[in-house]
């Protein structure tokens, strides 16, 4: 066996960079939700002079959504690579499709209500 057989090939090497660059997203993310919880959950309700109880369970509720991605991100990359570096792919769970879906869908749609509702 020659040490050109070893050798990442350009297709190999852009995958694991692809793959690199999800990682970074789900993190993007991650931060990004952080910070609308510090934003709904400490500001929005002072700029609004509203209710601090229900900008704060929204903001909780942000948060909770960027630890999500953080920690399933971390653990998607490690499955990703595991199954790249052995030839094969691993489609995203639909459940957590579902999960990230839903909980984007409510958080929006609470937030928007109590936007227009003036809570």
């Amino acid at each position: 066996m020659s040490e050109h057989e070893d050798a990442p090939t350009d297709a190999s090497i852009r995958t694991f960079l692809a793959e690199e660059r999800t990682f970074l997203a789900w993190i993007r993310s991650g931060l990004a939700a952080i910070a609308v919880s510090l934003a709904v959950g400490r500001l929005l309700h002072e700029l609004l002079d509203a209710d601090q109880a229900v900008y704060r369970t929204l903001g909780i509720g942000y948060g909770a959504l960027g630890i999500f991605l953080f920690a399933y991100g971390a653990v998607r990359q490690r499955t990703v690579e595991r199954h790249l570096r052995a030839g094969g792919f691993v489609p995203l769970p639909v459940w957590v499709v579902a999960t990230l879906g839903v909980a984007g869908l409510a958080l929006g749609v609470a937030t928007v209500a109590t936007l227009l509702t003036g809570i």
